[in-house]
C-alpha cells in the first residue's frame, strides 16, 4: 500500500524558513515524478514545484525561493521553502505520479503558516 506522510509545516514569519519532508513507502519516488502542491481557503489547488524525466519546475511565485529535492536511500522528498511570505500560507501536499498503478497519489497535508 502506497503512503505519503508529510512533517515540517508550522509557523514562520516573513522571511524566514520552513523545510517540508514526505517520506514514501511502497512507491519509490525516483522511478516517478514528484510533485508538492499547496492550497488556501477558497483557492484553487496549485502546482507549486516537480521533477520528472523533463527536470526539475517551480510555479512562478516561489522561483527562486523555493527548492524541491529527493533522497533516494531515504525514499523522501524535500521543499525547502526560504524568503517565506504571507501568501504563501496554505495546506501543502506532496503528490507521487504512480506509473504502476497510474494514478497520483498525496500526502495527507501539513499546514504551512507565514505572519507579517
Amino acid at each position: 500500500q502506497v503512503q505519503l506522510v508529510e512533517s515540517g509545516g508550522g509557523l514562520a514569519q516573513a522571511g524566514g524558513s520552513l523545510r517540508l519532508s514526505c517520506a514514501a513507502s511502497g512507491i519509490i519516488l525516483s522511478m516517478n515524478a514528484i510533485n508538492w502542491y499547496r492550497q488556501a481557503p477558497g483557492k484553487q489547488r496549485e502546482l507549486v514545484a516537480g521533477i520528472s524525466s523533463g527536470g526539475t519546475n517551480y510555479a512562478d511565485s516561489v522561483k527562486g525561493r523555493f527548492t524541491i529535492s529527493r533522497d533516494n536511500a531515504k525514499n523522501t522528498m524535500y521543499l525547502q521553502m526560504n524568503s517565506l511570505k504571507p501568501e504563501d500560507t496554505a495546506v501543502y501536499y506532496c503528490n507521487v505520479f504512480g506509473w504502476y498503478a497510474k494514478r497520483d497519489y498525496w500526502g495527507q497535508g501539513t499546514q504551512v503558516t507565514v505572519s507579517s
